[in-house]
């Protein structure tokens, strides 16, 4: 049961909202959006759960529905915090010693005011799309990377950047077991799997609205398969015109197809958890994304495909280093998409390429030792920060600010 603190009068919206209790922990898990990006956090929470059992972990609110969306996912305390003059008090009467970012929000910045706890960025996942990589990374104290691949990303995109802020420790989400949550086949198991169209046109790698009808109407001829479409969350939502369109119309192909099959029909997946999926998965259609490195990483001896809505190979190359090591759907061969499919599903060529582009994104990491290096490295650095405030003399209050 919930209950709030430090609101007194002023009603809920003013204060705290507590669910579960102690609120004094080491480790302050922080996410300052809407319920819209909560994937961004729940998909740390197994990670954070297994962290809390070394060092006391909160889970930090600012907006009501995001706190809301996370009950019942987790037994973290968690605490609603919509005021920054509240957040000040909360960090300064329990001390934290440690907290950590899953995205770049503007009130991070907020959180980052409170100066004796070391502040982490761990992001929400592991992918080559322009936004992995901020000049808000100067501002944390260290980032957790995947491995290679993001080190190159930061030198890359970031001028005066300290490249000793970066600690790799492997993709810990990756680590989790997972029920398989798709139903078996007789059959193989084809995904298409696209992103959402990105905040603006130079985060939008998506091909729902270029490419998406034509990979659906293609895999829908490989016969002795069955489809799961499966796009990313906030597609379901979104505004734009094309891509709802397009859209509807995969969804109303695979409806159809599957009035004609009477075992292993075809799969519509708006929601659930993609990494679960993997396992049943033999062959993965994507974008540039976080979701072809990571069936890079789980299943790194089945087939991946990759698309470019931009048409412009050696710059998709540049930017992201696994398309040099698989096959491409843009508007030369997104007519072949089918031969494409069938080619990779019986001689699979880009295997052992696939197999070193693993290790240059995650490092020679095995399912679990990234766990255990997120750990450890969050163990270190609450102990150096101990070792350095006992030679801190620290003021009595606080130099926070910041408007409401």
């Amino acid at each position: 049961m919930s209950q709030w603190i430090r609101g007194g009068a002023r009603g809920p919206a003013a204060g705290h909202e507590i669910h579960g209790v102690p609120v004094p922990g080491q480790v302050v898990a922080y996410f300052g959006d809407n319920a819209d990006k909560i994937y961004q956090l729940t998909q740390w929470l197994p990670i954070l759960e297994q962290l809390n059992q070394h060092h006391p972990t909160l889970l930090v609110f600012r907006k009501l529905n995001a706190l809301r969306a996370v009950k019942g996912m987790t037994k973290l305390p968690m605490a609603f915090v919509r005021r920054f003059d509240d957040l000040a008090t909360l960090y300064y009467e329990n001390d934290y010693r440690l907290v950590l970012y899953v995205n770049n929000g503007v009130t991070n910045f907020q959180s980052l005011s409170y100066a004796p706890a070391v502040h982490v960025h761990i992001n929400h996942g592991e992918s080559d799309k322009l936004s992995m990589v901020s000049n808000q990374a100067k501002a944390y104290d260290k980032t957790f990377i995947a491995g290679p691949a993001a080190l190159e990303r930061h030198r890359a995109a970031l001028l005066d950047f300290d490249e000793s802020k970066l600690v790799p420790v492997g993709r810990p989400q990756l680590d989790i077991d997972r029920e398989p949550a798709l139903p078996p086949s007789r059959g193989r198991t084809l995904m298409y799997a696209p992103t959402w169209e990105g905040e603006n046109d130079t985060n939008n790698y998506t091909s729902i609205d270029k490419y998406g009808v034509a990979i659906i109407k293609a895999l829908l001829e490989i016969p002795d398969s069955r489809i799961v479409y499966k796009p990313h969350p906030r597609v379901e939502e979104t505004d734009d015109e094309a891509m709802a369109a397009a859209d509807a119309q995969i969804r109303e192909l695979i409806q159809k197809s599957n009035a004609d099959r009477a075992h292993d029909r075809h799969l519509i997946m708006m929601s659930g958890d993609i990494l679960a999926m993997f396992s049943q998965v033999d062959l993965l259609v994507t974008d540039i994304s976080s979701v072809g490195l990571d069936f890079l990483y789980l299943r790194p001896e089945k087939p991946l495909i990759l698309t470019d809505r931009r048409n412009d190979r050696r710059a998709l190359n540049l930017e992201s280093p696994i398309s040099r090591s698989t096959p491409i759907i843009d508007g030369s061969s997104v007519s072949r998409t089918a031969a494409l499919v069938e080619e990779a599903l019986a001689s699979d060529r880009h295997a052992e390429e696939r197999a070193h582009q693993r290790a240059f994104y995650f490092g020679e990491r095995e399912i679990g030792s990234s766990t255990a290096d997120f750990l450890s490295a969050v163990d270190r650095l609450i102990e150096e920060r101990a070792e350095n405030l006992s030679a801190f003399v620290r003021h009595q209050g606080t130099n926070m600010e910041a408007a409401d």
